[in-house]
């Protein structure tokens, strides 16, 4: 039985492995975001939050009648914690005009629109582990879930196969080989088993309605009809209207804030929508905290526009089963946490990448260790592995640089730029594939190792020389998004230093 499970761990690990890399690096990412978004757009300034709402309304009204008057919807996002720092007000063209949609972050204090750089930011990063950026998303959803799956096998059948799990807690030896490998992979795995658990099994709830479309259909038939009915049932909202095409002034902003407060039971506004803004048949909606606990929900309230009537409300909680996904998916995302707790989901999932780059590095050790032994030659699957090992564990995080580099380097006025940024990470991660295929492996963990070093502990570098939020002025004043940015930047690039010298000085050891 044990054995059996060795096997289904180790290969459910191994054929998975290398996209459960990406989404762990990339997913973790998330947790650092609004960081990662604040250095990717430095004309801002720092955060000043919390706004009251009523003053975001009216100076995000302001901004949008006059930028967007015809448009269809106008939203305003109300800064009021780091999830959402700023002030931010979005607007989408009229049906069929071919106006543009647009996005502006907004001075509070000014109300004009602050001219920062386009870019995906931390955004765009986050998602990636989940939308896989090419693929159609109902490929990627696919994609993602098959592997998750596989990690919950991987997990499971870990847990089953290690006799020693408690004492695996507290066990590294470190210059044994593979032994060390295998230490590392264990402490890794035990230490944030908990978290591996919980973060995979969420995963697989985010994705259970496209795992699952039987079970809609069976209860709510077929077609689009059916779908409908199931989205009004378990995700009711307020059902859009036309355009009554006669314009009508919208009703005071601060009476139906005030109106909406106690229904809110103390949860902050962070969202106001305007449906048709300026018409008989606008609609207002007013969306309350998704990150005021572990509940991934939010009440919410529309209103008529031009009366202030209350229209419409759906509560954060609407049933037992629908709480406990929305409490699941809370958890997943981490939106509620603190300092304290969003470090502890950070260090999780940087030990959830370790887990399965260690468990991949694993494999390769062992049965190169057994071809040395056997004094055989090295079949074509372990050099394939250990090559996609060499350029997915370092080549990836070289990527990921190089869309940092992007961000400071490519035009302001590039169009797409923000695609552009992506791009440039999947070129670069694509070229040290390439490199990985074409050198010997130890030869591919060395050079691209030194290149990580330079690509990270340089960026503070390449920020100091492109604008003036460097680490001399951010430290000083406190802006500790971007110098805590440009702290672990440089703390990672010291890291693969460190590395690459560990391996020159191996090579030299060994002649290899």
């Amino acid at each position: 039985m044990r054995q059996a499970m060795a096997w289904l761990h180790t290969w459910m690990g191994l054929l998975c492995g290398w996209l459960l890399y990406f989404m762990f690096v990339t997913g973790t990412l998330g947790y650092v975001d609004t960081e990662i978004d604040r250095w990717m757009r430095p004309e801002l300034p720092p955060a000043s939050v919390p706004l009251r709402a009523e003053d975001a309304a009216r100076t995000g009204l302001a901004y949008l009648a006059a930028h967007a008057p015809g448009a269809r919807r106008w939203t305003i996002s109300v800064p009021v914690d780091r999830n959402e720092p700023y002030l931010r007000v979005t607007w989408r063209g009229a049906q069929g005009s071919g106006a543009p949609a647009g996005a502006a972050f907004l001075d509070p204090t000014t109300g004009a629109a602050f001219a920062a750089r386009q870019t995906g930011g931390g955004q765009a990063l986050y998602q990636m582990h989940w939308a896989l950026h090419y693929l159609p998303i109902t490929a990627a959803e696919w994609t993602v879930g098959i592997a998750t799956m596989c990690m919950l096998v991987a997990i499971v059948t870990g847990v089953v196969v290690h006799r020693r799990i408690f004492s695996d807690f507290f066990t590294f030896r470190p210059g044994r080989g593979q032994r060390s490998w295998l230490d590392a992979h264990n402490l890794a795995s035990v230490v944030s088993l908990p978290y591996q658990l919980m973060i995979t099994y969420s995963g697989l709830v985010f994705l259970m309605f496209s795992f699952m479309p039987l079970a809609v259909v069976g209860w709510y038939g077929p077609g689009a009809q059916g779908s409908q009915a199931f989205l009004e049932e378990v995700f009711p909202s307020p059902a859009r209207t036309g355009a009554a095409g006669r314009p009508v002034p919208m009703v005071a902003l601060d009476g139906l804030l005030a109106d909406v407060r106690p229904r809110l039971a103390g949860a902050a506004v962070t969202l106001l929508e305007f449906d048709h803004p300026g018409d008989a048949a606008a609609r207002i909606t007013v969306v309350g905290d998704f990150a005021a606990g572990p509940l991934r929900a939010a009440d919410l309230f529309t209103y008529d526009g031009a009366s202030g009537a209350l229209l419409a409300s759906r509560p954060r909680w609407t049933s037992g089963p629908r709480g406990l996904r929305d409490l699941l998916l809370g958890l997943h995302e981490g939106l509620f946490a603190g300092p304290a707790l969003r470090a502890l989901y950070l260090v999780a999932g940087l030990l959830g990448t370790a887990m399965v780059a260690t468990g991949l590095v694993l494999w390769t050790v062992k049965r190169r260790q057994r071809v040395e032994q056997e004094r055989a030659r090295a079949h074509h699957g372990l050099r394939l592995v250990e090559r996609l090992n060499v350029g997915t564990i370092v080549g990836l995080p070289v990527g990921i640089a190089a869309c940092f580099w992007a961000n400071r380097l490519l035009p302001t006025d590039l169009a797409r730029r923000g695609d552009w940024e992506l791009h440039l990470l999947f070129i670069a991660w694509a070229a040290l594939l390439l490199h990985a295929a074409l050198r010997p492996a130890a030869r591919g963990w060395q050079e691209q190792s030194w290149l990580a070093a330079g690509a990270f502990s340089l960026l503070p570098v390449l920020n100091a020389l492109t604008t003036p939020r460097h680490l001399g002025v951010s430290l000083p004043q406190g802006d500790w998004a971007l110098a805590g940015f440009d702290l672990t930047v440089l703390a990672l690039g010291l890291a693969f230093l460190g590395v690459a010298m560990r391996l020159s000085r191996r090579r030299r050891c060994t002649g290899r």
